[in-house]
């Protein structure tokens, strides 16, 4: 796999710096070819590892014109460091690291800073409506703050990429709220687990901060960027009654110091200067020596834009007790490895509580710094972000089959086990096994010679299983249930189709090589009846090309779905696609935009089959799948045969007037894992009237 990686590195005074010169060489020891792209300095670092080419970004579309990567990955950051990245991901679509939600900083960087005020407009219209126009004009006038808390100003670069990695569960969220469809991958942010000599770093900061600091006095440390949303005048308050009580503790404030945010003259209000130490910009070793002369550190946050803070890691890992706010990522720390502040209106109350027990009891300290430590290690080490990334990029661009082991860290032995089952054979020996099993009649081979790009790349995307999983195919016509057992490893292979509740049939089906096949299939009403299978009993469920098919109640058959997998359990969904270049196309020239749209005759028996019902747009199904108590692992479009000729005149069409292409295909493929139970029964955007 070939990579072009863009991020700032070092000197740029940015934590993805420190990030990406962390990741780099784990990631260049997994991948073929690693290219970083940045802007015209020299490096401060290095330790940048000879196999890791550091070359200027403008060298970077030739060769992207010509083949040489077969992924483009983008770190982005809400600072003026980025603005090239972003300049280039909004055209050439790649994998986003997203490190916060909110970019609403790095376009104004990009727009108002260069004086682009028509484009600053036209990305507060395309984020937020016409409605927020008139604020972004008075801001041109001068006569307001642009709306940076209130407008995340991210819609563009996400819809325009391929993938997005995020550092929490809390991201994931507000991705699919904000009605994004197109994959995510949560990994966790890395770090080094240092090894600091104590003694040495309490003497080597004692020389920084010019005040001596002996055994016995208890320093506190708040590290990073000194800004107001790190809580910082909050920490001296506390800090400050803490003082009077306790004159031996002592405060050190690492991190540069804001223009727009002295800090000196409110220590001096407070009676601090004896105390308290701004120490600025600090190198990084310099930086970790001070946290490791800490006995407890802070890192606040109030608002927060969904990041995750890599000086907080950088402290557990040292294994100091950290107090947190309790806000956004930061609430899914383990509670035994971090103190949590409530955010409310008696923040400085709730701070000088906890420092004064913590000061108090060294052993409650201890305590939860070894947790800390232990969480570091466990989950946040750098060969495993590594791995994780590697992995999520190769699925990407294909060169990967998804494994229930990549997309998760709970998995079933089994689906690890079977590995070999996974079906990485050639596509046309798929192709011809699904077909193999199609020729019982001419309807069915006609339809399995239709959807058999459909049906392969469905084989493609299951996680593989073991002999002791189960899977489910909802609508099982014996096409693709074969290869379940054959090519995917699974010890139990089961149907369900549309019938009276409480029968079950066991059809069989020859292939044209004389394999013969079997499995139950049971009868019932997936959106009315409950599923005749007992609570997490299936490791897989597929759904496939059913969903169209619902008229009253999809979130129904979700539920039961959920109901009937295991804990971590994966449901595999394909359904036509609404918004596709086809669907597209028919509008435009007056058509239905139906993939089936036609009603049904009735058969000789005077039975009618399900007709298409709702056709979906596929950030709809990310978000029935959150609803369903599922996190999306996988969201894409593919088409049934080749792309029709006019797609391509659909889509310069949809680029003049800045629609995204992405997810355009005439099939969705999403596939999701269990995460909790059902989160909303009756979802708004699906169900009227909506809840009270």
């Amino acid at each position: 796999m070939r990579i072009a990686f863009f991020s700032p590195l070092n000197p740029k005074p940015s934590g993805i710096s420190d990030y990406s010169e962390s990741l780099l060489p784990h990631l260049a020891a997994r991948v073929e070819r690693l290219d970083v792209f940045i802007e015209d300095y020299e490096l401060s670092n290095n330790s940048i590892p000879e196999n890791v080419r550091i070359r200027h970004w403008r060298e970077f579309e030739p060769d992207y014109r010509t083949s040489c990567y077969d992924i483009v990955l983008y770190q982005i950051g809400n600072n003026p460091f980025h603005v090239y990245i972003y300049d280039l991901a909004v055209r050439i679509p790649g994998v986003l690291v997203l490190h916060e939600f909110n970019l609403h900083y790095l376009l104004a960087e990009a727009t108002i800073v260069r004086q682009d005020w028509e484009g600053y407009f036209r990305e507060v219209e395309y984020n937020a409506g016409v409605g927020a126009l008139k604020r972004a004009r008075r801001v041109r006038a001068g006569l307001q703050e642009p709306d940076y808390h209130g407008i995340a100003m991210n819609r563009r670069l996400i819809e325009n990429n391929q993938g997005v990695i995020v550092h929490s569960d809390y991201m994931v969220d507000l991705l699919r709220e904000g009605g994004f469809a197109l994959p995510v991958r949560k990994i966790p942010h890395g770090v080094e687990l240092p090894n600091v000599d104590g003694f040495l770093a309490r003497r080597q900061v004692a020389e920084l901060a010019q005040m001596p600091l002996g055994e016995s006095t208890a320093v506190f440390g708040v590290f990073g960027f000194l800004k107001p949303y790190k809580r910082i005048e909050e920490a001296l308050r506390a800090f400050a009654r803490l003082h009077r009580e306790h004159p031996n503790t002592r405060l050190i404030l690492v991190g540069e110091e804001q223009p727009y945010y002295p800090l000196r003259p409110l220590i001096a209000k407070l009676g601090l200067q004896e105390a308290a130490r701004l120490l600025g910009y600090v190198p990084l070793d310099t930086f970790i020596t001070c946290m490791r002369a800490c006995d407890v550190c802070l890192n606040l946050r109030r608002p927060t834009v969904g990041e995750t803070s890599g000086t907080l890691l950088r402290a557990l890992a040292l294994g100091k007790p950290t107090m947190v706010s309790e806000i956004g990522a930061f609430r899914e720390l383990p509670e035994d490895a971090a103190i949590k502040i409530p955010v409310d209106d008696r923040e400085v109350d709730w701070l000088y509580e906890y420092m004064k027990v913590l000061l108090g009891e060294p052993e409650l300290r201890r305590a939860i710094g070894e947790k800390a430590r232990e969480y570091a290690a466990q989950e946040c080490s750098w060969p495993l972000v590594a791995d994780q990334y590697a992995g999520f990029l190769r699925q990407r661009i294909g060169l990967e089959i998804p494994r229930s082991s990549e997309e998760h860290s709970a998995t079933s032995s089994a689906a690890s086990a079977a590995e070999s089952s996974s079906p990485s054979r050639p596509l046309e020996e798929l192709e011809e096994y699904v077909i193999g099993f199609s020729h019982a009649s001419p309807l069915v081979e006609d339809y399995a010679l239709v959807h058999r790009k459909r049906l392969v790349h469905t084989l493609r995307i299951i996680p593989p299983g073991g002999p002791e999983d189960r899977v489910l195919e909802l609508g099982c016509y014996l096409q693709l249930t074969p290869a379940l057992r054959k090519y995917l490893g699974y010890g139990e292979v089961r149907g369900a189709y549309y019938g009276r509740s409480g029968q079950t049939h066991m059809p069989s089906a020859t292939s044209i090589t004389d394999e013969a096949f079997s499995c139950p299939v049971d009868l019932f009403d997936a959106e009315r009846d409950r599923f005749p299978y007992p609570d997490a009993h299936f490791r897989t469920v597929l759904c496939c090309e059913v969903l169209e098919h619902l008229s009253t109640d999809p979130m129904h058959m979700m539920a039961e779905i959920n109901r009937v997998l295991a804990p971590d359990g994966c449901l595999v969904l394909s359904t036509p696609n609404i918004t596709g270049l086809r669907s597209v196309h028919a509008v435009l020239h007056g058509y239905h935009p139906g993939i089936f749209h036609s009603y049904i005759k009735p058969g000789e028996d005077g039975r009618v089959d399900p007709r298409h019902s709702r056709e979906y747009a596929p950030r709809e199904i990310a978000m029935l799948m959150e609803a369903a108590g599922f996190i999306v692992e996988l969201l894409e479009t593919g088409d049934y045969g080749r792309p029709e000729s006019y797609f391509t005149w659909v889509q310069d069409m949809l680029q003049k007037i800045q629609c995204s292409l992405e997810l355009r295909g005439e099939i969705i493929y999403c596939r999701a894992r269990k995460t909790g139970p059902v989160r909303e029964r009756w979802p708004k955007e699906l169900y009227y009237p909506p809840e009270s």
